[in-house]
């Protein structure tokens, strides 16, 4: 179960929104001090706001990386592998303990 999210959507969004507007105002102000400027002034943590603001940009394809999609998607599919492994250790488990019940000649 995922933790409860500590900041709300409307303010994670705003805040995001507020950091694109400040560096497109001022084309020399970088991304963290634009982070800096607009976390203090919300509330948020400026290292919480510069993943945000770095994941939408990877989001949206304007700098190479995992994206959200492909993460959740990988995440699934490591889940999947897991348990289609536990699955095949209790098979091998399984056939062994009965062809040794079926062979007598095997060792106990």
């Amino acid at each position: 179960m995922p933790a409860p999210r500590k900041y709300p959507q409307e303010l994670r969004e705003r805040a995001m929104r507020l950091v694109q507007e400040a560096q497109k105002e001022d084309s020399s102000l970088s991304l963290n001090a634009a982070v800096i400027r607009i976390g203090s002034r919300t509330g948020v943590n400026p290292d919480t706001l510069r993943g945000w603001c770095k994941q939408a940009s990877i989001d949206a394809g304007e700098r190479p990386g995992t994206t959200s999609t492909d993460a959740a998607r990988i995440k699934a599919l490591e889940a999947e592998n897991r348990k289609l492994k536990r699955a095949n250790e209790i098979l091998l488990a399984a056939s062994s303990f009965f062809a040794r019940e079926l062979d007598p000649r095997l060792p106990w």
